[in-house]
């Protein structure tokens, strides 16, 4: 599977962390999950980070997976 790449952060003035995907935004964080997560930005890769917050860690074959026929019930 090849690595995420294409993110990016914005972290405003107010505490918000904006999550960017090929400039667009993809989530927003608030609180304690926007601390939460420039801490797991700092400790770890942060392309894979961004992926996982933003639930675009799926590579868009899960349809094709599906219908299968060993999948199939």
């Amino acid at each position: 599977m090849p690595s995420p790449h294409g993110f990016s952060y914005d972290v405003r003035p107010d505490g918000t962390v904006l999550i960017l995907h090929h400039n667009r935004a993809a989530s927003t964080l608030r609180g304690s999950r926007a601390e939460q997560f420039l801490a797991e930005c700092e400790a770890g890769d942060p392309q894979l980070v961004m992926a996982r917050w933003t639930g675009n860690y799926k590579r868009g074959n899960e349809r094709a997976a599906r219908n299968h026929p060993r999948n199939r019930s």
